[in-house]
């Protein structure tokens, strides 16, 4: 966590903690002797945290519910604090899957499912003169709820791994998920699946190992969404679920988003051992 703001004033500290909370940062307060700290909790709001910590500097008078101002300094747009959880790896996926999403369902079904399925239908083997497909079954899903859970997840996690660790890991991450995951499906159950779950799995999966043991880590997931991911990912093996569920792709999604976690939690070890 980074200090934001310290103050001996505690009624100011207070004040001001509360107004970046209304305004969606993740924020906490901690006590250092006289002072009170200002802490963020994740890295990506830092620079609107800083932009209402200076409208409070400027008009600490101002900050009152009761005033318009107040609700002006603290309430941005839901499109800006958006931007400010998410790079451009998260926001070109998002898009694509959303694109796709029209093309699939209105625009031209046929063309779209043919051209972004694992292998072309019929073709029983891979078709390594389209490398594309190995990919592009990400961007396929097959009803409202499962594009709008995996663009939550995507978002939710995408956002700030890219955030945290750059757009070429995202980017990494995401292939290699995908590609494992796709490939998992489709030796199971052959072409006809879709979906940006398996790597949603991968996303989890690494960020389940980077942060393990290390509850200060920007990118730190309450205990129980980790509950409700694996929880749901195992009921898909089980008859009870309404919906078909990718099974193979969500595991081995997991799988090598836990095996690409290992590996940056060493490089991150090893990079803070180095400057010890």
């Amino acid at each position: 966590m980074k200090t934001l703001y310290s103050s001996a004033n505690h009624k100011e500290a207070q004040q001001l903690l509360r107004a970046l909370q209304r305004a969606g940062i993740p924020a906490t307060a901690a006590e250092r002797g006289a002072s009170i700290d200002i802490l963020l909790i994740q890295p990506g709001y830092e620079a609107t945290a800083k932009e209402i910590i200076q409208a409070f500097k400027n008009n600490p008078e101002e900050f009152t519910e009761q005033t318009p101002l107040f609700a002006a300094a603290t309430s941005p747009s839901l499109w800006h604090l958006l931007a400010k959880q998410a790079g451009i790896v998260t926001f070109l996926v998002f898009a694509a899957v959303l694109l796709t999403a029209l093309m699939q369902w209105v625009v031209a079904p046929e063309w779209t499912i043919s051209s972004l399925l694992f292998t072309p239908l019929g073709m029983p083997e891979l078709s390594f003169q389209q490398p594309w497909r190995f990919v592009t079954p990400i961007l396929l899903h097959f009803s409202a709820t499962h594009l709008v859970f995996n663009l939550f997840w995507w978002w939710y996690l995408g956002g700030r791994i890219e955030l945290r660790y750059g757009a070429g890991t995202l980017t990494l991450i995401t292939i290699v998920t995908a590609l494992v995951s796709n490939y998992a499906q489709w030796a199971s159950s052959g072409p006809l699946f879709g979906g940006l779950s398996g790597v949603v799995y991968g996303l989890l999966g690494f960020v389940m190992i980077v942060t393990w043991q290390k509850p200060t880590h920007s990118l730190s997931l309450p205990p129980f969404l980790y509950i409700f991911m694996i929880g749901w990912l195992l009921l898909g093996y089980t008859d009870i679920l309404w919906v078909n569920v990718a099974n193979e792709a969500h595991a081995l999604g997991l799988i090598s988003g836990i095996v690409l976690g290992f590996v940056f939690r060493v490089r991150d070890n090893r990079s803070t051992n180095q400057y010890k």
